[in-house]
């Protein structure tokens, strides 16, 4: 019996569903939105809520917990862009719990190999189960993030937990006891080899512990799809959304994921585009960087207070300016860790940067532009043309020749302030 390719679809996409819908089912504290008669219960005590609201969440003690009004911050970005070295600027904060990179285990556990899918409904699956796996960890409820780490936690305990090292909270105390408060800078790899297996508990109680609560995300394409979370009273979200130069973008991941960008790789040795290059690997992130930075510069009332474009360049040139900046924005102090932090991780070579390429040291400054010596004129002028809107937008400048392409005493980055709207 054979069957039509768009039943194969059909079949494939409800198998996605099935499991989604069964991880929704299963978990131990599924989604639940609890009753809000006004958005002012957010910040009140138990005693001072409706009865309605307290009978609704009586299982979900975040939200008396909140009651202080903690502060959620969400790094809006995309892969090779600089999002690694912005988490670290907060998760330096003493009082700052960061998570890197929990949609990881979202798509692997949905639609690996789907990620960077157009179609409708898997992108319907993995914002829905997104935003709900946020809303939970935003919580400290990180059992609900167990339901897509393969293969399951036993005794809610991991040692598969995404980038765990890259957490700060998650190498310390009371989740690892193989370091001490004098330990500031712990490597990423140090902490995964000394520190046990990750109790999930532990690291929910040492979140609730801390007044503010970091993600970073690769994985939601615009600041549009995470409309329902900033709107939520509950939460107090704000948002960063970190944006690069696509040429730079480019040239990152033609460096970095060497396998899926081959014939990228192909183009720049030989000077001829192959005829089977997947340019949706470049489109995709114009038209998402478009589609986000149109919303929130066009200043929608959601937006108010919770929205603020960050570029990356500015950042890599001016790292203590443009980091205080971020700070004012969340109303937090930058306490000496950050300072200290960013001293030492914004003055390494450039050979060291290369050896580290999901790392955060480097020689920023130098770093913000050195796809200009790296991608041939054909491909920098191909990005140009298919990305011209956006990059006018952000103020990146073209270039029309190979020397100036590689004239490194003319910056392509204008002058540009992008003040969060407040």
């Amino acid at each position: 019996m054979q069957c039509s390719w768009k039943a194969v679809i059909l079949l494939a996409l409800a198998s996605i569903a099935i499991q989604y819908t069964a991880i929704r089912t299963f978990t131990s504290k599924p989604f639940h939105l609890c009753p809000m008669p006004s958005p002012q219960n957010c910040g009140l005590g138990a005693q001072d809520t409706d009865p309605s609201f307290e009978r609704g969440c009586e299982e979900y003690p975040y939200f008396i917990y909140n009651a202080s009004r903690k502060t959620h911050i969400l790094v809006l970005a995309t892969t090779r862009s600089g999002s690694s070295f912005v988490g670290q600027l907060l998760n330096q904060h003493s009082d700052v719990f960061y998570l890197f990179e929990p949609l990881y285990h979202v798509q692997t556990a949905l639609i690996p190999r789907l990620s960077h899918s157009r179609n409708t409904a898997d992108r319907r699956v993995m914002l829905g189960a997104s935003r709900d796996l946020l809303r939970s960890l935003y919580g400290c409820d990180l059992h609900f993030l167990e339901s897509y780490i393969k293969p399951p936690p036993a005794n809610h305990t991991t040692d598969k937990l995404f980038r765990r090292g890259a957490s700060k909270a998650l190498c310390s105390q009371p989740v690892c006891d193989a370091f001490g408060p004098g330990d500031a800078n712990v490597e990423e790899g140090d902490c995964v080899k000394k520190c046990a297996s990750l109790n999930m508990t532990l690291a929910a109680e040492s979140c609730r512990e801390r007044r503010h609560t970091a993600i970073k995300i690769v994985r939601v394409p615009e600041i549009g799809d995470l409309r329902a979370l900033v709107e939520d009273p509950r939460l107090n979200l704000k948002v960063i959304q970190l944006v690069r130069d696509p040429r730079g973008i480019l040239s990152s991941r033609i460096e970095t994921f060497r396998d899926t960008y081959r014939l990228w790789r192909i183009w720049r040795a030989t000077g001829r585009k192959p005829y089977n290059l997947d340019l949706t690997q470049l489109t995709m992130v114009c038209d998402d960087f478009l589609s986000s930075v149109s919303t929130g510069l066009s200043h929608p009332y959601w937006l108010k207070g919770k929205y603020m474009l960050v570029r990356y360049e500015d950042l890599a040139r001016n790292p203590l300016q443009k980091t205080k900046e971020i700070y004012d924005y969340l109303n937090l102090p930058m306490d000496k860790n950050v300072v200290d932090w960013i001293q030492a991780n914004t003055r390494g070579s450039s050979e060291l940067s290369a050896k580290h390429k999901y790392g955060t040291v480097r020689d920023s400054a130098a770093n913000a532009e050195s796809w200009r010596l790296k991608l041939s004129f054909e491909m920098v002028d191909y990005t140009q043309t298919v990305c011209q809107k956006i990059l006018n937008i952000l103020g990146y400048k073209s270039v029309k020749s190979a020397e100036e392409l590689k004239n490194m005493t003319l910056s392509l980055v204008q002058d540009k302030s992008f003040v969060p709207f407040s």
